[in-house]
């Protein structure tokens, strides 16, 4: 059994999850609009475009608002309680929904600085966890 659940890999996902084998983050971009684009989409949901492009991201940004789970009903993830799910705000405008690691679940706080972590999956593939970075300090605002 995986260490947790893996995410598949789609066809409009694939640049995605290829970058991750060597530790890159990277984001579709609109060209038209010049609108990040984060999950990955065959078209840009602000402008409708499909003219979009793989751009490497930087991987920092702000928790916006995190959650800690102590129980969990996933088998995968009983000896990983407690552990923080959270919605991370890239530096580049795309939110999306991640782990935070490398800290206690207490220490997390809205608006707290995070740069991105990998976590390896069976497949070479890597998860892009966040965790804080060095120097981060947010305001312990809960959910």
């Amino acid at each position: 059994m995986p260490a947790r659940f893996e995410p598949r890999s789609t066809e409009v996902s694939e640049p995605f999850w290829r970058a991750t084998r060597e530790r890159r983050l990277i984001m579709q971009w609109c060209r038209p609009c010049e609108h990040v684009v984060f999950y990955p989409r065959e078209v840009c949901p602000r402008c409708l475009g499909s003219n979009l492009e793989w751009r490497d991201s930087p991987g920092t940004g702000t928790v916006y608002a995190f959650s800690v789970h102590y129980r969990t009903g996933s088998p995968e993830l009983m000896d990983r309680t407690p552990y923080v799910v959270a919605l991370v705000d890239l530096t580049e405008g795309a939110r999306l929904m991640t782990n935070i690691v490398g800290c206690e679940p207490d220490d997390i706080g809205v608006g707290m600085g995070v740069q991105v972590t990998w976590e390896l999956l069976a497949d070479g593939r890597h998860l892009p966890l966040f965790e804080p970075s060095t120097g981060s300090h947010g305001d312990s605002s809960r959910r």
